[in-house]
Parts: structure tokens; sequence; C-alpha cells
């Protein structure tokens, strides 16, 4: 190069670095993208504590709730008259079947076979008791029974007939009072109160 532009000497222009736009540009991006979350975050936050767009104004509004007479419907049970009980002794205990079905009698339940327990259940229930019936059982006549005997074991087997059994087991003592019995049944009849969701 010649003319005012001629190096001479030992001196050299000073030459800048080129500047790296790609740098610049990945700033520029990262700090838009950051401005962006948090921004979005902060609408988040604010949604939360006012409800959303779609509930701001609920505050200014009752809510409907159900009256209180939305309830689901009574349970029906079979009355205790309506329900044949055979009653079997599976305890080392003699007589205790016998006196079991005169209770129950006195009670209001309809009386079938009284005995000893099968073999298969001889000796072999822990508990209290056990009640013993069809499938329609469970949700009928076992409930009913079960409020003179609280903590009976409960099975089914293949009976097509509605009479059900009580076998006596070896922790028997004794039925519930009748006022006892009969609050529990009430309380199995009771209509159940709507969930309430205010």
């Amino acid at each position: 190069m010649g003319g005012k532009y001629r190096i001479t000497g030992n001196t050299y222009p000073r030459m800048r670095r080129p500047r790296h736009r790609r740098k610049l540009v990945l700033s520029v991006t990262a700090a838009a993208v950051a401005l962006g979350l948090a921004g979005w975050g902060t609408l988040q936050v604010i949604d939360v504590f006012t409800g959303g767009d779609g509930q701001a104004n609920a505050a200014g509004r009752p809510k409907a709730c159900p009256s209180p007479s939305a309830s689901a419907p009574a349970k029906v049970l079979p009355k205790p008259a309506a329900i044949k009980v055979n009653i079997y002794n599976a305890t080392p205990r003699s007589g205790l079947a016998k006196a079991a079905a005169d209770e129950l009698k006195k009670r209001g339940f309809a009386i079938g076979k009284v005995d000893n327990a099968p073999a298969a259940y001889d000796k072999k229930v822990p508990g209290t008791g056990m009640l013993l019936g069809g499938p329609k059982a469970m949700n009928g006549s076992f409930p009913v029974l079960a409020t003179q005997l609280p903590g009976a074991a409960q099975k089914t087997d293949t009976r097509k007939t509605a009479d059900i059994d009580l076998i006596i087991g070896t922790k028997f003592k004794a039925f519930s009072t009748p006022a006892a019995a009969a609050t529990a049944l009430t309380a199995l009849t009771a209509p159940s109160p709507a969930p309430s969701s205010c």
C-alpha cells in the first residue's frame, strides 16, 4: 500500500478484534426469555390468590349450596320378623343355641333350626359369632342381625333360600342390649346427609 497508508518503521496500526455478534444475540435472547418467565410466574401467583379470570368475581356472589333436605334416601332393610335365623352352637358350652334362640325370638326374629354347629364350624369360630347366608343377605339380613351381635364375622354361601345361620363363636357372652341394638338399627336405616360443597 502506498501514500498515507504506507506502513513505515516498526509501528503497525492497531487492529480491533471482530465483534462477536453471536454472544450479543444470545445474551439478548436469554434476557428476553428470563423476563418472559418471570412475568408468566407472576401471573400464575396472581391467579392463585384471585381465583383466576373466570372466578375473579365469585367473591361477590353467594355460593349455591344444596338444601339440608337434599340427602340420600333411607336404606330399606327387612324387619326382624322377616328374617329367619338358624342358630348353631360352635362352642363347648351346652344349651347356648337354645338360649340365643329364645332371646332373638323375644326381639322379633323368626327362628328356624336350633342345633350344634356342623363339623366344618364346630369349635372353629374364634370370635363372637359368624353370620352365614346367601349373597343377598349381605345388604339385607346381615346388617339387621349384626345389630344384635356386633363384631360377628359375615360369610356368604351358595344357598338360594332367604334364611341365614348364626353360628355362635367361642367369645360369645351376650347379645347387645335391646336399646343399643335399636339405636344401631336406626343409624343403619337413617338417610345419609348429602355431602356439602360449601
